[in-house]
């Protein structure tokens, strides 16, 4: 892969040398006087939404809360290791930061289906934040940041994506349509998908056109925003509303050592702009899914919502057959799907 980089900030050399070295000489109740530079590589290259939509504003919101002090460079995916070696190689201390999805897609960390979005759970952006940190009775987002600081990990930054929804060369109007069809799913999608009776197919993102135009898979599932990224509306007539997640979230890790070496007033700027940038990323994202199921429609293809009634059914299905599996993955899960749980009676009453 051709190696690219971004820089968020392009202070020079010279710059740079007049820095002092040691230890912190400020104080602490303000901007040091040395300037930390972490270097970050997600699991995606800047063709990915989460690029330009989730972590390049973060890692510019931080550099203007830290007053320069804290400057990120960005590379991609396979500049330092794999995407899928990416979360890993945070912990380690290969990079500094990685921004991707904590679950099977970026490494071991179960939990990080707590933060993804559970099938069928949040709804949109305001109910993830309520549910994970805003309601003081729930705040499922202490379990996730507990089960990073294991991996020596600090979770940093978080996004709703908007919808992963099925898009697909036949029509879904009810869970039933989804029977025997070989969709690529993989890992949360694939538990889905086999809860509502379909065939999941585990392949690498670049091959899924290419199996869609042959036939030798009925569809894929993919964040709403990207499907004509990847020119889906070229091999398929759906896209199927508000999909089997209708918030898919990615999140940003720090490794805790890098974290812990800051001044106080450094990690409480960093913290103090993590709901901000959750609100802000979010609204990019669900701006472009909505151009992106424009330009799809626009093609020729279809866009189904399902009606409520629908929508309750296939999260009816998700809590009693994949929420289960889920919790069985860790004591952090089983306690968080509790709260989800909860979460969805309160709603009820």
């Amino acid at each position: 892969m051709k190696r690219r980089s971004f820089v968020l900030s392009a202070a020079g050399a010279a710059a740079a040398s007049a820095l002092p070295i040691g230890g912190w000489a400020a104080d602490q109740d303000g901007p040091p006087k040395q300037v930390t530079r972490w270097t970050f590589q997600p699991a995606f290259d800047s063709s990915d939404a989460g690029w330009g939509r989730g972590l390049i504003p973060w890692a510019k919101a931080v550099e203007e809360a830290t007053q320069g002090t804290v400057k990120i460079r960005v590379e991609p995916a396979g500049a330092l290791v794999s995407a899928s070696e990416a979360f890993a190689a945070c912990g380690q201390g290969l990079s500094a930061g990685y921004a991707g999805w904590a679950t099977v897609y970026g490494g071991e960390m179960p939990e990080g289906f707590l933060a993804y979005g559970l099938a069928m759970g949040a709804r949109n952006t305001r109910e993830a934040w309520d549910i994970l940190w805003g309601n003081p009775a729930y705040r499922i987002g202490e379990i996730v940041q507990e089960a990073a600081r294991t991996r020596n990990l600090y979770w940093a930054g978080w996004t709703n994506q908007g919808p992963n929804i099925m898009v697909t060369k036949f029509p879904v109007r009810k869970l039933e349509d989804l029977k025997g069809k070989k969709m690529r799913a993989g890992g949360p999608q694939a538990l889905f998908h086999k809860a509502m009776g379909g065939s999941p197919v585990s392949m690498n993102a670049g091959d899924i056109y290419t199996a869609i135009r042959l036939g030798t898979i009925d569809g894929t599932y993919w964040d709403a925003g990207g499907i004509t990224d990847m020119h889906f509306e070229e091999v398929t007539r759906y896209a199927i509303m508000p999909g089997w997640n209708p918030a898919q979230h990615q999140e940003i890790f720090v490794n805790l050592d890098k974290w812990k070496a800051l001044t106080p007033w450094q990690r409480k700027q960093i913290e103090g702009i993590f709901e901000k940038t959750y609100f802000l990323t979010s609204q990019m994202h669900a701006d472009n899914v909505e151009v992106a199921l424009k330009k799809f429609a626009a093609a020729g293809g279809e866009v189904i919502t399902l009606n409520d009634q629908e929508v309750a059914r296939m999260r009816q299905v998700s809590i009693e057959k994949i929420w289960p599996e889920v919790a069985k993955m860790s004591s952090g899960n089983a306690k968080g799907v509790e709260l989800w749980k909860k979460y969805v009676e309160q709603q009820k009453s």
